[in-house]
């Protein structure tokens, strides 16, 4: 199907403070590592929290109102800024993507210059879902070569457990603790975090905000992958890109009120409204067992031509209610999430992986290192984020060949001295 042409405006838009990061599935890869996230005392890891509450509805439908239709948390201007940032040039080494950037305002860190090794203070959301796992192994691989080269001498960590109130008290213990040279912090969510983060701020320490933004400017860099808006955009397209006007496309939502998620599904809808495909929506949590059954109730009243996900977490199970109703396989998104692209490619099916850079968890300790050494920062550190093709698919599979099926392939640790034992056997901090 040929696309009606929706062009985004050229004129510059000041890039979206974000966000999120990707899967919110609660299972882990083993009881160690469902143990160590029980636990949570000095661990971290990133995802997506529920902002207004978070619950998936009873019957996982997404109700019009219930949690603000598409319209509450659609923006024109930052969607029209992510649109052009998907074909940036991006500043940088492109062997090293963690360290790319779009040009744009950049802090002075001369102030913060100081000979090492420093502390470093960690505010972490959680680490309750493979996706923040694969990054906090990752962030722990670069401490630990910030360490040897003296830059860093230790990072204390405070795992939040997806909690504000408990986010807000670990950051507050970090200020009155007196003991850090810097912060780092992944919100749980954005209005919330604000005023901790603007206390943090008021230390005149450098502050690392990264993954998911909050409402102010005062931290020394925002890192960020492009953002939802994004996400929706580049996966809309294709499903549209592959579909006929008619066509039936199911959308799995991990969480209402998260806005990340939220400005994935926008993005998306508003391309499926534009090109006459039909798309219902609904809440899943991440649950295989509801993904199915979401899936299964579809096909019992037609057929079902796409499947648009925002978060990869289920993909598997989605393809196999396909599978046990005997239907053809859809045309799909998921995410780049190892047991998505194996099921891809064992299936055959027309799909796409669309990515929330997981690599970013090495960028806030290597922005650091710079800031020591009172180099330029980007101001708002906008990373690359690009999804996984059907020509690209078989490359990622061979890199990250014996990872286990919650591993991300974009997880950019490949250069990292515990690669790829660490990663395999999921060894979570």
């Amino acid at each position: 199907m040929r696309r009606k042409m929706m062009t985004a405006p050229l004129a510059a838009v000041a890039a979206l403070a974000m966000l999120a990061a990707c899967s919110t599935d609660d299972s882990l890869d083993d009881p160690a590592v469902a143990e160590s996230a029980d636990e949570g005392a000095d661990e971290g890891a990133d995802d997506e929290p529920a902002d207004d509450g978070g619950e998936a509805t009873d019957d996982g439908e997404a109700e019009g109102g219930e949690e603000g239709s598409s319209d509450d948390w659609f923006d024109q201007a930052g969607y029209d800024t992510q649109y052009e940032q998907r074909s940036a040039t991006f500043e940088g080494d492109e062997s090293q993507p963690y360290l790319q950037y779009i040009d744009g305002p950049m802090t002075d860190t001369s102030a913060f210059a100081a000979e090492g090794p420093h502390k470093v203070c960690f505010s972490n959301a959680s680490i309750g879902n493979p996706w923040r796992q694969t990054g906090w192994i990752t962030m722990n691989e670069q401490l630990k070569a910030l360490q040897e080269s003296g830059v860093i001498s230790e990072m204390e960590t405070r795992d939040a457990q997806d909690d504000d109130n408990t986010q807000i008290a670990d950051i507050d213990y970090f200020i009155a603790e007196g003991n850090c040279d810097a912060f780092v912090i992944s919100p749980n969510s954005t209005a919330a975090m604000t005023p901790a983060v603007e206390r943090a701020c008021d230390t005149d320490k450098p502050v690392v905000v990264f993954d998911r933004g909050v409402e102010t400017d005062c931290a020394t860099t925002f890192i960020h992958p492009i953002g939802g808006y994004a996400w929706g955009i580049d996966t809309a397209e294709f499903l549209v890109d592959n579909l006929e006007e008619g066509d039936k496309v199911v959308a799995l939502r991990i969480l209402p009120g998260v806005d990340v998620l939220e400005h994935r599904w926008a993005a998306a809808e508003k391309i499926f409204s534009e090109n006459g495909i039909e798309a219902v929506d609904y809440f899943s949590g991440g649950d295989p067992t509801e993904i199915k059954k979401i899936i299964s109730d579809e096909l019992a009243t037609g057929d079902v031509q796409g499947v648009w996900m925002d978060a990869g977490d289920g993909a598997v199970a989605a393809v196999e209610a396909f599978e046990d109703a005997g239907a053809d396989y859809p045309v799909m998104t998921g995410e780049d999430e190892m047991s998505f692209l194996r099921k891809w490619e064992d299936t055959g099916l027309t799909g796409l992986a669309p990515v929330y850079s997981n690599f970013q968890w090495r960028t806030p300790l290597l922005a650091l290192e710079q800031i020591f050494a009172g180099e330029e920062v980007p101001t708002e550190w906008v990373l690359p984020q690009s999804p996984i093709t059907e020509e690209e698919r078989g490359d990622y599979l061979a890199a990250n060949e014996g990872m286990p099926d919650g591993h991300y392939a974009k997880f950019g640790g490949e250069d990292l001295a515990g690669y790829p034992q660490v990663w395999q056997e999921r060894v979570i901090p």
